[in-house]
């Protein structure tokens, strides 16, 4: 009788549930590589909530504009970004890292205490199209709530998708934040399930 729901267990935690490495398809081809790679744009300035709000948000048209009034005016890629402009419609984005309705995150208290976007989101700065690189499973969150230290860095380094200290590096920050941050994440229940 152990053997199914152990299986049961398993298999919710596999790639194809948690949806770990899939790829949807975005109504525009927003290459991240391109923008934060090749132009240096930082996360906070699309993602203009993480720093201060539960949510990262997605940039309005308007953000895109900024630039794209200038370059690539006519590209027919771009398209649906000027009509989106024009007719004041948000584009359609389709959220690729899902937490079920039950489950409350708030970005700015994990960016503030120095848990930077690559640690949960991977190296998006490499991606073509952005996929869930984390498993975002409840225990894969409590295993980061029991030992942060490895999972933090400078705030300074936040959105640095270059930063990879040796492990002895990793150690010495982590352990130094946790102390002088008081960082100390819940394990209750209610920290997260509200």
């Amino acid at each position: 009788m152990v053997a199914i729901p152990s299986a049961l267990a398993f298999a919710m935690r596999q790639p194809p549930v948690t949806e770990q490495g899939h790829i949807i398809d975005q109504p525009i081809a927003f290459d991240h590589r391109h923008h934060v790679r090749d132009l240096g744009i930082d996360c906070r300035y699309c993602h203009e909530g993480v720093d201060h709000s539960a949510y990262a948000g997605v940039p309005p048209t308007s953000r895109c504009m900024n630039c794209h009034n200038q370059v690539w005016t006519a590209a027919a890629l771009l398209a649906p970004v000027r009509w989106s402009a024009e007719t004041n419609t948000p584009v359609a984005w389709q959220r690729i890292h899902h937490l079920p309705d039950f489950v409350y995150f708030d970005h700015s208290v994990h960016i503030s205490r120095g848990v930077g976007c690559s640690t949960c989101h991977g190296p998006v700065d490499t991606m073509a199209r952005v996929y869930q690189v984390a498993p975002m499973t409840m225990g894969w969150c409590i295993d980061c709530h029991r030992d942060p230290a490895h999972a933090l860095r400078p705030l300074d380094r936040i959105t640095d998708m270059d930063w990879t200290p040796s492990a002895a590096e990793q150690e010495r920050v982590g352990t130094d934040m946790v102390r002088r941050l008081g960082i100390s994440p819940t394990l209750d229940c209610s920290g997260c399930h509200r």
